[in-house]
């Protein structure tokens, strides 16, 4: 008997253990990050599986991470510096480009990713319960680890470059954090939106491709700065906070001149702003996707 009563004890404590509730949402529309934290081992495994498969039967396997960057880097040169004759302003132009590139990958690889989670893993958001949260989430794993590639990079091009960093360098985990923010809050606008509108697949390509050449990724505001007119660049912080983030992710590498400190701290209020919105109207619609997708 005693042997029973302890196996019915073990019994009755692991259904305590793993016993979930599923209530429907209230009024308010909560986060509910703890939840989040609880199936952190499944975003982790999301992330792992993106990593994997991402250069499965390619040649060149995990070189891409750096070839992509390294050859738009290039191209940026070429067309930028030798066709239109722009300048690096004291920095040599193919690290200007290249810095450039790597914190442009980390937002759109991050917005395209998220705002694709829900609907490339449709199977699993109809079939099983978990926060939907998680699968934007757990594209930002993968991107951190090519942000850390291409920073190694970036070092490299520095030494070769004779570039001596200074302790602005400290700062440039704050820019790419507040440039993931930025994209992870678009990307989950468009995530939920994907869900029932499944144009937003193709517009979200567009879309970055034109805020590629529309923000100073192959060249730096002060170079537009001079061909467009000061009177121009402060509606253009305001309309492209992403523009700030990239010069300020320079400044912690190069020490360069004229960075618009007013509009950088412009766009990290945005980006906070953006990801809690997107949060939220990502979660408003949470419950609506295995029904829709």
């Amino acid at each position: 008997m005693s042997v029973v009563s302890e196996q019915a004890g073990e019994l009755a404590a692991n259904r305590t253990k793993y016993h979930r509730t599923i209530r429907p949402a209230t009024r308010w529309i909560s986060l509910n990050l703890p939840e989040v934290w609880h199936y952190r081992d499944l975003l982790l495994t999301l992330a792992q599986r993106d990593v994997r498969l991402r250069y499965r039967q390619t040649a060149l396997g995990a070189l891409w991470v750096v070839l992509q960057p390294l050859i738009a880097a290039g191209i940026f040169t070429f067309v930028f510096q030798k066709v239109a004759g722009l300048s690096g302003n004291g920095i040599p132009y193919f690290a200007l480009a290249f810095t450039g590139q790597v914190a442009w990958m980390a937002f759109s690889s991050t917005l395209s990713k998220s705002a694709s989670s829900l609907v490339g893993n449709a199977s699993l958001v109809s079939k099983v319960f978990f926060p939907r949260l998680v699968l934007p989430l757990s594209t930002v794993p993968s991107t951190a680890l090519d942000f850390t590639v291409g920073f190694v990079v970036i070092t490299v091009l520095m030494m070769v470059y004779g570039i001596v960093p200074f302790w602005g360098i400290l700062t440039l985990p704050v820019w790419f954090l507040l440039i993931v923010m930025l994209s992870l809050g678009i990307g989950l606008i468009c995530a939920s939106a994907m869900v029932r509108y499944r144009d937003v697949g193709y517009i979200v390509p567009v879309a970055l491709q034109m805020l590629l050449y529309a923000s100073p990724i192959g060249y730096s505001l002060q170079q537009m700065e001079s061909r467009l007119g000061e009177t121009f660049i402060p509606v253009y912080l305001l309309l492209n906070p992403l523009a700030a983030l990239v010069e300020a992710f320079r400044w912690s590498l190069f020490h360069t001149e004229n960075v618009p400190w007013f509009y950088v701290g412009y766009a990290a209020i945005v980006s906070v702003v953006v990801l809690t919105v997107g949060a939220m109207a990502f979660r408003q619609q949470e419950r609506k996707f295995a029904d829709v997708i």
